[in-house]
């Protein structure tokens, strides 16, 4: 089972990396992080880096790909028409094609999830139905062969949810507890449907914080007030 996961300047690393964990303990299974060009990813944060060693030039298949989100980055990636038709030629062979947060809205722009259901991140969920896709406020989202996971954190149980589908139950239950996921958050905050709307508010101002730091790592400037207006 080869599995590629889509990395780029400006992802959110644990859209990445919470897959990675999972699905890396499936039996007889291979996880490659694949970049448009080999070299350093630098995640939204501007602090961590992954030193990818294949681009999309070496690789074009894949059982199983992934495409991880981010704050802003995402725009500029849906907005690639090369990296948008080497996921289409990935997608030709895949049995799943995937992804994480915002990473849904890459994936929407390619045309592969028109007329179907997806989910996102909760901010920038509304920039699916751009795209002729039903935006829905799920924690994990399958629609044939694509399954799409909510903000951050969904993509482990997307991985979870996966690997139940090829492996089965008890090798999933064995690698929830490998990675010994067993959430247990102090507060009932982590969906938008359960916060509240002053919680609501302090999360808006810091994804638009963050949003604005990310523009300037990724050389957007000129283009911040358009984008911001689509992601409010």
């Amino acid at each position: 089972m080869k599995i590629l996961i889509y990395v780029y300047d400006g992802m959110t690393m644990l859209d990445a990396i919470g897959p990675y964990e999972a699905l890396r303990y499936m039996t007889n299974t291979e996880v490659i992080f694949v970049a448009e060009e080999i070299g350093g990813v630098k995640a939204d944060s501007g602090f961590i880096d992954i030193n990818v060693k294949y681009s999309i030039e070496d690789i074009n298949y894949a059982d199983i790909l992934i495409i991880p989100g981010s704050p802003v980055g995402f725009m500029k990636e849906m907005n690639k028409e090369h990296v948008l038709n080497w996921i289409k030629e990935v997608d030709k062979v895949t049995k799943w094609t995937t992804s994480v947060c915002a990473g849904s809205i890459i994936l929407a722009a390619t045309g592969l999830l028109s007329g179907l259901k997806a989910t996102s991140h909760w901010k920038p969920i509304k920039l699916l139905s751009e795209f002729n896709v039903i935006p829905t406020r799920e924690r994990v989202v399958e629609q044939g062969k694509y399954i799409t996971a909510a903000g951050v954190s969904a993509g482990i149980d997307m991985a979870l949810y996966l690997s139940h589908k090829i492996v089965g139950e008890i090798e999933t239950k064995a690698i929830q507890l490998t990675i010994e996921y067993d959430t247990q958050p102090m507060y009932n905050s982590g969906n938008y449907s359960s916060a509240g709307d002053d919680v609501l508010k302090i999360a808006d101002r810091k994804l638009s914080k963050d949003a604005k730091k990310e523009l300037g790592l990724l050389g957007m400037l000129k283009n911040s007030k358009n984008i911001l207006k689509m992601i409010r």
